[in-house]
């Protein structure tokens, strides 16, 4: 287990050298000479602007739209810290353009909008949506999000992605496919409980039926107890996952399950709970900053578990990192008008193979020696560089074979060449 640990003053002392913040802007063309500002400005320009006229998609091959992404936000659920506003959610879009840049060579702006509506959400969105390639939603509380990424999927011709819903589906579901693996266990019979009914948790359902779980096989719990076809009021979002058996609390729901997947608040399944699971159970605790068990309490509750965090200071971290950036760069370099559930699948399969590779020798060095594929190396590391090609290529590929890309890629070796060359001059 590594433990790697900043104080409170590192942090802050982080984000406020000078430059403050963690990102910027460069210039991609020479700017030197008066010709350069001929070329670049006027009345060079003009002659781009008239070439868009003719042809639209001539912007793909002109401007940086199709290298470009916005991170929006309007901080209505911030990690683990809830509805903090747009102003203190903006370290957090920060830091996801940061690492769009750094891991998958794409540009961003984080983008923060002081409206809560999803009718002004989408309205604002899809008014800016012109500048970008893609739009990467992210921190958007539920329900709205879902009819936000919903509205604006079927408004726009250009990949929109929900992350604390897909990335968050993929990885997770990525994961549980290696650890039912370990566990030897088959994804069409295994009983699976979930914490949490939040955008995470029911794509992630969603996800996991697509790639084999029976639908009547999955109990979701919320702050009111397991999701029930009784209930009154039944949210019509939660509907398709409420249960008739005769089980009303998390602990009912668990005895016995072979999976729990905790998206939703710290320290709310009990050791107690662990205990009364399935043989060679599998718990994933991804509510951050506290998991919903603890790794010390559900170690000890029994030495068969599988367990999985949102923290990089546990074993088998579940980082949205592992998915976004390479969902996005894939999408990009096809002009992808959507990222489909194909797209998805293959992220999933990529990221959950990958796993089962040979560690290369700087990812045993940032990370120790246990980095072989096994109960607590169920995923690459965030950073393995091996993920840029793996699955931006796979969801590349799935985009084009699903009939939503614009340009098609026939000289995948060249294509992975590129990739290693884009990043590797952003990161020299």
């Amino acid at each position: 287990m590594s433990k790697t640990i900043v104080t409170h003053e590192e942090i802050l002392a982080y984000h406020a050298q000078f430059p403050a913040g963690k990102i910027g802007s460069c210039i991609t063309k020479s700017l030197h000479t008066p010709r350069d500002i001929i070329l670049a400005y006027t009345p060079g320009v003009g002659t781009v602007c008239q070439e868009i006229v003719a042809s639209n998609d001539k912007v793909y091959q002109y401007t940086g739209k199709g290298n470009l992404v916005a991170v929006i936000s309007n901080g209505t659920a911030v990690l683990g810290y809830g509805n903090i506003g747009p102003l203190a959610a903006k370290p957090v879009m920060e830091a996801k353009a940061m690492i769009l840049k750094r891991f998958a060579g794409i540009d961003a702006f984080d983008i923060e909008i002081d409206v809560t509506t999803p009718e002004d959400v989408i309205q604002i969105i899809k008014a800016i949506a012109p500048t970008f390639g893609a739009l990467n939603l992210e921190d958007i509380k539920a329900p709205e999000c879902f009819q936000i990424e919903e509205a604006l999927m079927a408004q726009l011709q250009i990949p929109v992605m929900h992350d604390d819903q897909h990335a968050t589906a993929i990885v997770a579901s990525a994961a549980l496919l290696n650890a039912l693996l370990v566990a030897n266990k088959d994804i069409s019979k295994v009983q699976i409980v979930f914490s949490g009914a939040g955008a995470g948790a029911i794509a992630t359902a969603k996800l996991l039926m697509v790639l084999g779980a029976k639908p009547d096989h999955i109990v979701m719990c919320d702050r009111q107890g397991v999701i029930r076809k009784d209930r009154e009021k039944l949210d019509p979002i939660k509907a398709p996952f409420a249960t008739d058996r005769s089980v009303h609390t998390l602990h009912d729901a668990v005895t016995g399950a072979d999976v729990f997947i905790g998206l939703s608040s710290g320290d709310v399944l009990m050791a107690e709970s662990v205990a009364k699971m399935a043989k060679d159970p599998i718990v994933f605790g991804l509510a951050n900053p506290v998991p919903e068990i603890s790794y010390e309490a559900v170690m000890s509750a029994r030495a068969d578990v599988i367990f999985a965090t949102g923290r990089g200071d546990y074993p088998n971290q579940v980082n949205n990192l592992l998915a976004f950036p390479y969902i996005f760069r894939g999408a990009l370099d096809v002009q992808a008008s959507a990222i489909t559930t194909a797209m998805q699948q293959a992220a999933v399969q990529a990221i959950q193979t990958l796993a089962h590779e040979e560690t290369p020798v700087m990812i045993r060095k940032y990370y120790g020696s246990n980095s072989s594929f096994g109960k607590e190396y169920l995923l690459p590391k965030p950073m393995d560089s091996r993920l840029l090609s793996v699955v931006s290529i796979a969801v590349a590929q799935a985009a084009i074979a699903s009939d939503v890309a614009k340009k098609l890629i026939t000289d995948w070796d060249a294509y992975r060449g590129e990739l290693w060359e884009r990043v590797g001059h952003q990161n020299a």
